[in-house]
This record gives C-alpha cells, sequence and structure tokens, in this order.
C-alpha cells in the first residue's frame, strides 16, 4: 500500500463512525481503531529488528488537526524541513551509528538529515536548505506525521 493511500485510509476512517478496520495485503497487516476522536495505528516497529514489539502511533482526527494549527509565533525561527510521510524518524543509518546531523553542524542542500522509515521502506530525508543546523525537533525513533517539522536549519 502505497502512503498516500495508507494517509487517505487513515482520514477515511478518521472522519467516518467506524470504531475500526483490519486490513492486510501482501503480508502487511494495519489494524485502526479510533477511540476519543483519534486514530490509533497499530503497526511494527521493526526498522532495526523483527524482535521488537508493536507500537501505537496516534494520528489526531480531522478535527483536531484543524485546531492544532501550529500559528507562526509557535514556529521555530529559521528554514524548517518539514516531514513529507508519515512513518517513523530515525536520526542514524544505524542503531549504533552517530546521528547525520547534530546541532551546529554545517549542512549543504541535498545533504541526509534523517531517515523516516514507513511501511518497512528507509526513505532518506535531505536538507532543502545550505545552512546549520540550529534544532532537531523530533526524537529518534519517535512517529512523525506528514508536514511536521523535524529540523530548523539557520
Amino acid at each position: 500500500m502505497e502512503i498516500e493511500n495508507l494517509i487517505k485510509l487513515i482520514k477515511t476512517v478518521s472522519e467516518s463512525d467506524l470504531t475500526g478496520l483490519k486490513y492486510e495485503e501482501n503480508g502487511v497487516k494495519l489494524h485502526l481503531t479510533k477511540k476519543k476522536d483519534q486514530v490509533h495505528a497499530a503497526a511494527p516497529a521493526a526498522a532495526y529488528g523483527a524482535d521488537q514489539a508493536v507500537s501505537d502511533i496516534n494520528v489526531p482526527s480531522a478535527k483536531e488537526a484543524e485546531n492544532t494549527e501550529v500559528t507562526a509565533s509557535q514556529k521555530p525561527a529559521g528554514k524548517i524541513v518539514e516531514s513529507p510521510l508519515v512513518g517513523t524518524f530515525y536520526a542514524a543509518p544505524a542503531e549504533d551509528a552517530a546521528p547525520f546531523v547534530s546541532v551546529g553542524d554545517t549542512v549543504k542542500k541535498g545533504q541526509t538529515l534523517a531517515i523516516i522509515e514507513a511501511m518497512k521502506l528507509m526513505n532518506e530525508i535531505e536538507s532543502e536548505y545550505d545552512g546549520t543546523i540550529a534544532e532537531i525537533l523530533v526524537e529518534n525513533g519517535q512517529p512523525v506525521e506528514y508536514g511536521q517539522p523535524l529540523f530548523c536549519i539557520q
């Protein structure tokens, strides 16, 4: 299933009266349940090993998303690199490796900043700007949403 279709599915379940949905395709299992106007997507978080437990990813409902829009005063100053997809953020290429970048590092446009795992595919996140990493806005292993700010570059 492509990421765009997954996002549409999550939004559809979120906006509907359904309270749960189970879907399986080519060995990939997806289970969505809705409680208190939120959709919980349970998926394997096995980026570094199949023995890790299943994690719950909270995805805000459409109503919550409208109410939690970030205002200009809440956005960090500088150029923001946003997540191009929903997945799990990894700051390093492997569990025991050094992170791609740290605060204070100088980066060039096209340089790899992190990896986002989505449906067992590792997607490199490249810098859209030249500059210095002012802030890393997410933790290693944290679930991220489409459009969520990841890095602030000065």
